[in-house]
Parts: structure tokens; sequence; C-alpha cells
């Protein structure tokens, strides 16, 4: 059967308990990471959001399975509390639901991604310039 992207995105967000740009910040602030997908030219366009790890889109599963050889050090184990963000949150919700499968039952991705972060004027910065 053939699908669509729109139905793609909708099925991995029926699994995903998305949060809102202030949940989200108040979840790192509790020990969540912020993980931005966006590629390096979207970033430099748009800006970053402070404290995020920054892992392409094309290597997220291997960066964060905890029992990979390619992790990060944050991929302590499958309890990591992931915050997956993009630019609208669209490819961030089939990002975190491929971490689901991957048993990191905490992941999940930030509703309305970057755009809605900084639309409720969260920190944001500059590539190239700090702060915002």
């Amino acid at each position: 059967m053939v699908t669509t992207v729109d139905r793609l995105v909708a099925k991995a967000r029926a699994g995903l308990d998305r949060p809102g740009p202030a949940e989200a910040h108040a979840a790192v602030a509790e020990g969540a990471l912020l993980v931005d997908i966006r590629p390096a030219a979207q970033r430099a366009r748009e800006g970053e959001i402070p404290g995020a790890l920054i892992i392409e889109r094309n290597v997220l599963e291997w960066r964060l399975d905890p029992t990979g050889s390619h992790r990060i050090p944050e991929a302590v184990d499958h309890d990591v509390h992931w915050i997956v963000v993009c630019s609208e949150g669209y490819a961030s919700s089939l990002a975190a639901a491929s971490l689901q499968e991957l048993g990191l039952h905490r992941a999940t991705d930030l509703d309305g991604g970057f755009v809605a972060w900084a639309a409720a004027g969260l920190p944001t910065r500059s590539v190239d310039q700090g702060l915002r």
C-alpha cells in the first residue's frame, strides 16, 4: 500500500508526547537533552538554541543508540529524555519515531520546531554572533 509523507508524519506523531517550546524549555531544565537535526546551512540562516546538541539527521540513530559504537557520550542508556528539533517540527517527528523504534522510549520532538521556540522568545543565537 502506498502512503504519503503526511500519513507518515501523523503516524509518527501518534506515538509522541510532543512538548511545545515552554514545556521543552522546562524539560531541559530538568535534564532533557535538545538535539538539533537541521543541516548547517539551515542553522546558519535561522540560528541555534544554546546548549542544543548538533547532530544532523543522517547520523542521528548512530549517535544516540546507547549500544552503538558511534554513540555520543550523552547516549548513556535507553532512558535519556531526547527532544529532537528541526525547523518546523516535521522531520523531527519522523526522527523521534525512529529513535523510539531503537528503544529510546522517552524520545520526542519539539512541536513547531526551532521556529516556534524562537517565536516564544526563548534563547537563540546566531551561528556566528552568539546569543540573541
